[in-house]
Parts: C-alpha cells; sequence; structure tokens
C-alpha cells in the first residue's frame, strides 16, 4: 500500500498526542483530540483518508471524530474540483478557535447549569436546610451570570484589543490592589490582611 503523506514530524507528533491526552479533560475523546491537533496544524486541507493514515485510526473513527468536530464547529469541510472527497482544516484565526470552543462549552454546559439555577432560585424553600441551600445556589448564579455578562463584553471586542486587555492583566491587578488598600475594601475587617 502506498503511503498518501510522509511520516509526522517529531514535534508534530508530540503535540498531536498531547491534545490526545488532554481531550479527555476537555470532555471529548483522545481520537477526536488527535485529529483536531493534526488538522490544526496541517498546512492544507486533509481528507478522511489522510488523517487516517497519518494517525493510524480506522476510517470509522475517523468519521465519527469529524462529525464530532464538526458539531463543535471547529473544521470546516470543502471540496475540491474533480475530486469526490471531503476535504477539512481549522479556522486559521486562534482568537476565533478559542471563540467557538467558549461558545459551545457555554451551550453545552454553563447555560443548563443557569437554567437549573434560575429554577431552584424560583422555588419556595420548605425549610431552614432549603433556604441555606438556595442562598448557596444564588451565590453560584451570580457569579456564573456575571462570568457569562463578562464572557460576552469580550466576545464583542476585536481580538486585537482583548488580546491587549489580557496584556494588562497585572497592571489591572496592581491598581485594583492599591485601590483596596486605600478604600479599606477587600481586607478583612477593613484591615491589611
Amino acid at each position: 500500500m502506498t503511503s498518501l503523506n510522509p511520516p509526522l514530524p517529531s514535534l508534530n507528533r508530540q503535540f498531536v498526542a498531547h491534545f490526545g491526552e488532554m481531550g479527555s479533560r476537555w470532555g471529548i475523546n483522545r481520537t477526536v483530540g488527535q485529529i483536531y491537533a493534526l488538522i490544526f496544524l496541517s498546512p492544507r486541507p486533509l481528507n478522511a483518508d489522510e488523517i487516517a493514515e497519518a494517525l493510524e485510526f480506522s476510517r470509522s473513527n475517523v468519521s465519527m471524530g469529524l462529525k464530532e468536530l464538526q458539531a463543535w464547529r471547529l473544521v470546516k469541510l470543502s471540496h475540491r474540483p474533480g475530486d469526490r472527497r471531503e476535504y477539512f482544516e481549522a479556522p486559521q484565526d486562534v482568537w476565533e478557535i478559542f471563540r467557538l470552543l467558549a461558545e459551545e462549552r457555554r451551550r453545552r454546559e454553563i447555560e443548563p447549569t443557569l437554567s437549573m439555577l434560575r429554577m431552584a432560585l424560583l422555588e419556595e424553600p420548605a425549610s431552614e436546610q432549603e433556604r441555606h441551600a438556595q442562598a448557596r445556589m444564588r451565590e453560584m448564579h451570580d457569579l456564573i451570570d456575571r462570568l457569562m455578562t463578562w464572557f460576552d463584553d469580550m466576545q464583542r471586542l476585536a481580538p486585537e484589543t482583548a488580546l491587549q486587555l489580557m496584556g494588562m492583566g497585572t497592571a489591572v491587578t496592581r491598581v485594583l490592589e492599591l485601590k483596596d488598600r486605600l478604600t479599606g475594601k477587600g481586607t478583612v475587617g477593613g484591615k491589611g490582611a
């Protein structure tokens, strides 16, 4: 059998292996993580046969992995004139990839949690234990809601502006700490810790 691709360079193999291991921590399986890493590093779109050969996966595993990546909107499908095969590529902009991942995680994990918390907060507590539980749930709801508002604000920023804002992290932290020291806020009993 003739090889469709040259063997993966060592650096590429390391990245692909790492993404496979990290995949399970991010809620995707190892195979999907490796497929994505391969596509992400590729200088050109790849078809399923090329992916299967490069990673030594079965064609059916590659097909299932590609379907999952499409559901997450992390790969784009394209065709070549005169070729019936489908080709896959990752978005070129890493900020766009991060944004897509964050949006999907929000839709799949955070929105259902917020929805459950909202419903729980509408319930009339029947005991002191339920009142305590509801107060804790309100704290969680308010924090998640505030984070999602912040996330929405960040999503509206141009990538360059968001990166610049991230780079200001340490400086902003120092200014806020100074403000807290001057106002006595953020300390236990209004005194330095």
